[in-house]
């Protein structure tokens, strides 16, 4: 085995490898931009290496500054991560010619099946079913239309390089491909440095079924099973399950026998991923691409399969002999996995950067009868940076089957705690209750049918009300007996039971609260419950026992009152006296202010262009400007139709979350 590596990458895939070569007594180097100096991985690994400034294409993108790191340092092979130079084959060669060990597939395979056009080709010689589509490279936006029309609508446009969800649009008409096409392009030209696109037909009700394979230098290569990938936002996935509730033994082992002939047809050799979509009806399946590369989502196949990939990339790698045969493998369980984006979901999943004031992730192990795993690559103090992807955890869940596996990843996000940014872990822990998702009947238009005017949040169940009233209640009864206690008055027993009124949004409640150590009983509108809780404030995560059953909810303070949150809920709460409450009843709502006037940046980021003039008449949805975030170019539209008064801002300059760019009249 290796005796050192660097990994040329950042983040939780930088920690992911760092902690699988610990096990193996693997010393690791990584590598590190200005961004990311105070990082997590620079703090795990054995070295650490200076490369340049934030910018990826500065620093993680620049061959020269990989290869002159492993000289200085004395590693004998480097892990790609994903992203960044993961698939680039020149990089691989360049490896190969300085005598440095490549942890991933041979240059040849990465060339052949990273690049979307001719895997395609290469697939249909190997009798892989693909999606219709033009495989030759498109030069114009003129000659896309074109292309696009022949093929019929919907087409998808992506990106020959991309990966992680850049560089693809969904059109379903020519305008949108005289948008898309060229976004895409400079998507692409941005994040993979390849600015070739091609074109296929988006086949709807997909479902996005990807096969785990692993291969070695000795022509062995065996398929893990299926992930499923099908719940996705702007083409990027947010959660991933093993095994797929879509396929059946003979499906899976058909897909399975297809990745691996593939696979073998250019010798592949580490671990790689074959993706295809399903058809939800008749279970038939086309390939979409492979990525050469280790996946993002590897995790719930190691949780179902008892397998560390990134211990075989390592021993691959190193010329050992694949020691796992396909007979050997079984599906143990159910795993799920929730990327945490610092992201907004209620401002349609925009980039949200700043520093983690509080992240307090879940617990790693048992967790209500199943597993918990945590992927990440950030404490808390650390900064979220505009220059990356916004993903900042992996949140793995594993059980006896779906329903339990989905079970304890809703509890672990109910005791996942961010604030400092804002986090689309609202919304994940809502689709974890969410029928449609539960009953496994879903698509890659999922997020799109269930939340079309995107996520405001989820009305409060019976039972989250009871249990947000109940967390509410003791809290305020815990801080007033505290401040009793402060201004030296002396309590009475007796005086331990209060009348109070729980505001929680417009639903008024009448609670009485007996207030013990570590526990209350609480009179909820006549019915009383018992509540057992170790709480004490300072904590911001509220976890208890009501009526003997487990639950967890996370509050801030506010100026009056709180807010509380569970999964998808979040709520204002008011604990008052009944007078107090009877006047708050008669409190007339703040107006929202009216900004169809205004075009405001959704987030922190970089003007890519304004394409509108002063005294211009702009039509309501067509396109002002382009801010790109986090990888990310986003098309910002008019929300009415109107005449441009002022352009405040220009192409090159970076703007705030909430400020104004353009005016209308």
């Amino acid at each position: 085995m290796f005796k050192k590596i660097l990994i040329a990458n950042r983040g939780e895939i930088a920690v992911r490898v760092i902690k699988t070569c610990k096990r193996l007594g693997v010393k690791t180097v990584v590598v590190y931009s200005d961004a990311d100096a105070d990082s997590m991985a620079v703090e795990m690994a054995d070295e650490a290496v200076h490369i340049g400034p934030s910018a990826a294409s500065e620093s993680y993108l620049v061959m020269d500054k990989i290869v002159d790191a492993v000289k200085q340092t004395g590693a004998e092979a480097v892990h790609p991560g994903f992203g960044f130079l993961s698939e680039n084959p020149a990089f691989a060669e360049r490896l190969k010619k300085e005598n440095i060990v490549f942890i991933g597939p041979n240059a040849h395979a990465i060339e052949a099946m990273g690049d979307k056009i001719s895997s395609k080709k290469l697939a249909a010689e190997a009798g892989v079913s693909t999606v219709p589509g033009h495989m030759g490279l498109i030069e114009s936006t003129k000659e896309a239309v074109k292309i696009s029309k022949d093929i019929g609508y919907p087409v998808m446009i992506k990106a020959s390089a991309g990966g992680g969800g850049k560089g693809i649009r969904v059109a379903s008409n020519d305008k949108e491909v005289e948008e898309g096409f060229p976004a895409v392009k400079a998507e692409a030209k941005s994040s993979f440095g390849d600015d070739r696109v091609f074109i296929e037909k988006f086949i709807l009700d997909p479902r996005h079924i990807e096969i785990q394979v692993l291969g070695d230098k000795h022509g062995n290569c065996i398929y893990l099973f299926e992930r499923e990938c099908s719940i996705q936002r702007r083409n990027q996935k947010v959660i991933e399950e093993a095994p797929s509730p879509l396929l059946d033994e003979a499906t899976r082992k058909k897909m399975g026998e297809q990745a691996v002939a593939l696979a073998k047809a250019v010798n592949y050799d580490s671990a790689g991923t074959v993706e295809f979509v399903a058809s939800g009806v008749d279970k038939s399946f086309y390939f979409l691409e492979m990525n050469t590369r280790l996946q993002v989502e590897h995790p719930v196949t190691e949780m179902i399969s008892g397998v560390d990939l990134v211990e075989q990339m390592l021993r691959v790698a190193y010329g050992e002999t694949l020691s796992i045969k396909q007979s050997d493998l079984k599906i143990n369980g159910w795993a799920v996995e929730s990327r945490v984006y610092a992201e907004d979901p209620y401002r349609k999943f925009l980039p949200s950067i700043g520093r983690l004031k509080r992240f307090h992730p879940p617990v790693e192990g048992p967790l209500n009868g199943g597993t918990v795993r945590l992927d990440s690559g950030v404490r808390e103090g650390d900064e979220i940076s505009m220059f990356y992807d916004p993903m900042i955890a992996k949140l793995i869940t594993h059980g006896k089957d779906r329903d339990q596996a989905l079970n304890v990843q809703a509890a672990a996000l109910d005791r996942f705690h961010i604030e400092g940014i804002q986090d689309n872990i609202p919304f994940v822990a809502a689709v974890m209750d969410e029928a449609r998702f539960r009953s496994g009947d879903i698509t890659t238009a999922y997020i799109k049918d269930e939340f079309p005017d995107g996520f405001e949040g989820v009305p409060a169940t019976d039972y989250q009300t009871l249990i947000l009233t109940a967390s509410a209640a003791y809290v305020h009864g815990l801080f007033a007996r505290r401040a009793e206690q402060i201004s030296g008055r002396m309590t009475e027993p007796g005086e331990q039971r209060r009348d109070w009124v729980v505001i929680l949004g417009d639903k008024h409640q009448d609670v009485e609260l007996e207030l013990g150590d570590g526990e209350a009983t609480i009179t909820i509108d006549g019915t009383d419950h018992t509540l057992v809780t170790d709480w004490w404030p300072g904590t911001h995560l509220f976890e208890g026992h009501l009526d003997g059953e487990p639950f967890a909810v996370k509050f801030s303070d506010r100026t009056e009152g709180y807010v509380f949150r569970h999964r998808g809920v979040a709520v204002r709460a008011l604990v008052c006296t009944p007078l107090t409450a009877s006047l708050h009843a008669r409190l007339p709502e703040k107006p929202k202010p009216d900004t169809s006037k205004l075009i405001i940046s959704p987030m922190p980021g970089l003007v890519v262009s304004v394409d509108v003039e002063i005294g211009q008449t702009v039509e309501e949805g067509e396109a002002v400007c382009i801010v790109e975030a986090m990888k990310m170019q986003n098309i910002i539209r008019a929300e009415a139709t109107g005449v441009v008064k002022a352009i405040n801002v220009g192409a090159g300059d970076s703007v705030a979350a909430d400020e104004i760019m353009v005016e209308f009249e």
